[in-house]
Parts: C-alpha cells; structure tokens; sequence
C-alpha cells in the first residue's frame, strides 16, 4: 500500500478539540498504512492497530456530539445518526472481514480506504457544516439506524432467498446517482384518504440478466421483453413482502407502476425526503431501494404499466433505453456539480445534445456519482455551501482511483482574488456562470477537442 493521507489546513473546522482528534486519526490511518506496506506484518500489531483506530474514533465522536450539544447545533440528530452507522455497522463489518481473511493484503486495504474514504468526506462536508450551522434536508425523515439496519438485513435476506446472492449494504444514504446501465422501477401506493407511499427499485441492467435472466435460461446478455416484465413481478413481490414492515399496511393499495428514464427519475426523487434509501453491491450487480411517504402528488412521467398494455409498453421501454444507450456509448461524459437547481438544468440542456451528462447538488452526492460512474469531466461550482468546490477538489484528489480526472470550476466571481484562489488549486481551467450558454459549450467542446489531439 503506497498511499498517505496528507493533512491540510482545508480539513480545520476552527474548533480545537475537534480539529486536533480529526489529525489524531489521520495519524493513526498513516500508520496503518506504514504497516502496509512492510513485507513482515504480524497480524497481532494489525489487530492492535485497528483496535486502537476504532477505540480513538469512539471516543472522538462522544467529544465532537458534546461540543454540539452545547452549542445547540440542530443538526445534532443527524450528525449522531451518521457516527453511529459508521461506528456500529460499518466498522464492525470490515473487522469481521479482516478476522475472516486472517488480515489479508485485500482486506487490510479495504478498512483503510473505507475508514479513509469517510473520514475525509465526514470532515470536510458533515464537520464542516457544525460551525456553518447548516443541516442537511435531504435526510430529515429517515427512519433510526435500528430501523434501518432492520431493513437492510430483510432486503438483504429476501435477494439471498430469491438469487442466492451475498448482497453487501453499501449505503443508508442513497442520494440517487447513477450507477451503469439503469432500471428504474417506481410504485405507487394510495389510500382513500390520499396518503401515499413510493417505493423505488434500481437495478443494474447486468443484475437482472445474470439474476432472472438464469432462472428464465435466457442466453442474452440482453434485456427482453419477457425478462424485463419478469423483473418487474419479482419486484412487485418484493415490495409485497416488505409492505408489512410498515403500520397500516393493509390499508395501501397500488396505484401505480411506472418505468422511468434515470432523467425521470432524478427529476421525482430529487423531490423526496425518503424513510429508507438502501443501496447494496450485489457481487453482481448495483441495486438500490427507496421509500418515501408523502401527501404530495408528485410529477408522475415515466412508462406506465397496466396489465393490458404491458407487453407493448416495456417494449418501447427497453427501445428507448437501448437507443439511448447507443447515442450515449459515443458520448463523453460531464459531471455537473452545483446546489442551484437552475444552474443544473441549464448546463443539462446545453451539453446534453452532445454529453451524457450526470448532475450531483452536494459534494458528498458528487463524490458518490464519481464513485458509481466515473466522469470524463466535472464542472463543479465553487462556491456551493457546507462543501465548497475546493474541499471536493481536496476529495477528489485524494483518492487515487480519481486524482486524474480532469475538473473545470463554475464561478459566480470573476475578480482578480476569486480567480487567483481558483487557479491556485490547479483545475483544469475555470468558467465564468456569467458567460454565454454558447461560450460555456464552446469551451467544453473545445477542453475535449484538445484532449483528443493530445492522444493523437
């Protein structure tokens, strides 16, 4: 293991005790990345090691919860959720890997690029909105990690039953981005009284064909009309079988089932403040389950299925998809970053014609989108609150698996101190929102042009 994490004054929040524990833990990953690479490990020094990470970060998230109580930061339920994942679930399981694997090479370098990972991500967006004083909204309704771990582990359960998969949680917090080639499945459940509960159900298209498309003894590699329309009664029956988890259950019934396009998609889930939000690598596969309860009608789109145009309509479905596919195999692919919803979908329809183009509005969601589906550029604004551009730079480049790929920042400020901090952090260029749409493209076009004459 070659690798060391360098701390920099970026990841200083301005409170003492929180700062000083955050460089004890940065030390003590350095040194168990020290032991990495030495060629005689004893496996009692890597036990005492990780022990004495998990121990420090313990007691380090008891000191930083005290800190906020007596300030009275309102992000203190959050915050306290998110240790707690982290300190009894995610910890937990990567010991049980290395005990497993007798503290292999493999399984040493997975606890530290996870404890790594998320201790740079927890600090420079979580840490930092403490003394920002903001909170995150996307996750105010999601339901204690007793809860959630409940519905990971029957989720979990019922794909082992179904598919003999060994499915593994990787998130409570799916914020929607995109992973490989899609299904996006939505049902819509209702009472007389109007409430409703939407489930979403991700698949990656590769999931289904080695999943469904065995037990059907389909020879493609291809989704079909009658695998696609399989999927979607094992999906139903899945939700079935989960719907009783919630009180009242028997009062929903379904209204809706709907296909939609992953733009379809993030335009009603950016919309959702979900209960559950479960992703999980399959070994075969991504899947992803959410669910939202809402009075709010939401903008239905999408391909809605009935019993009596099934056949037909998923067959346009997979059509469509397929063509899109196509179209977007001969594209490059842009990661656009920004809080503003506007600038989004603006920079959406200017490059979309020519750019599959995936938009993220935090940097935790943006480094996850990177993460899912790697970009072959990202326009990151600069100025967006709690994370601001430089800190998802900092993230970027320090994950080895993304220090190349290439970032232009978006900026609302073009004086001459804005523009020196921005080319101070060595993007690959910057671009003014004050600019013209057909400037903006222009540059694209031409940062790419460039790229391509480079290779040549």
């Amino acid at each position: 293991m070659g690798n060391q994490l360098v701390w920099d004054e970026r990841y200083n929040i301005g409170v003492e005790v929180i700062d000083k524990e955050h460089k004890k833990l940065f030390s003590i990953l350095n040194k168990l990345f020290d032991f990495g690479r030495q060629e005689e490990k004893s496996q009692w020094v890597c036990q005492e090691a990780v022990k004495y990470f998990r121990d420090h970060a313990i007691q380090h998230f008891a000191d930083e919860e005290s800190y906020m109580i007596s300030i009275g930061y309102e992000g203190l339920e959050t915050h306290q959720r998110i240790h707690r994942n982290f300190r009894d679930r995610t910890i937990p399981a990567l010991e049980r890997e290395l005990e497993l694997t007798n503290y292999s090479e493999d399984s040493v370098n997975h606890f530290l690029s996870v404890c790594a990972g998320w201790l740079i991500g927890h600090t420079m967006i979580e840490d930092h909105a403490i003394v920002s004083g903001e909170t995150v909204k996307q996750w105010e309704n999601m339901m204690p990690e007793e809860e959630q771990a409940v519905m990971g582990q029957t989720i979990a359960n019922l794909l082992h039953s179904m598919f003999q998969l060994d499915p593994r949680l990787i998130s409570n917090y799916y914020g929607g981005e995109k992973f490989g080639d899609g299904i996006y499945y939505r049902l819509i459940y209702s009472t007389k009284e109007k409430k409703r509960w939407e489930f979403y159900l991700i698949f990656e298209q590769q999931l289904i064909v080695s999943t469904i498309g065995s037990v059907i003894n389909t020879k493609s590699e291809a989704l079909s009309v009658m695998l696609m329309n399989a999927a979607r009664y094992v999906a139903r029956q899945l939700v079935e079988r989960v719907k009783g988890y919630f009180p009242s259950s028997d009062k929903f019934q379904i209204k809706e089932e709907q296909l939609l396009t992953y733009e379809q998609f993030q335009k009603v889930f950016e919309k959702q403040s979900p209960q559950f939000s479960l992703l999980f690598d399959t070994g075969k596969g991504y899947f992803a389950y959410c669910v939202a309860a809402t009075d709010m009608l939401q903008p239905e789109g999408g391909v809605s299925i009935i019993t009596e145009n099934a056949m037909t309509e998923v067959g346009k479905y997979l059509n469509q998809n397929n063509v899109e596919k196509i179209e977007i195999s001969h594209k490059k692919k842009v990661l656009v970053v920004d809080d503003s919803e506007f600038m989004l979908r603006a920079i959406h329809d200017l490059l979309s014609s020519d750019y599959e183009v995936i938009t993220a509005k935090s940097g935790l969601s943006a480094i996850r989108s990177i993460t899912l589906d790697r970009p072959d550029l990202v326009l990151l604004d600069y100025e967006m609150p709690v994370c601001n551009g430089s800190q998802v730079l900092e993230m970027i480049r320090s994950e080895k698996d993304f220090a190349d790929i290439p970032v232009i920042f978006l900026t609302s400020k073009v004086d001459k101190e804005s523009v020196s901090k921005v080319i101070a952090l060595k993007p690959e260029g910057y671009l003014s929102k004050s600019m013209s749409p057909e400037t903006v493209k222009r540059e694209v076009d031409h940062y790419f042009e460039k790229k391509d004459r480079v290779k040549r």
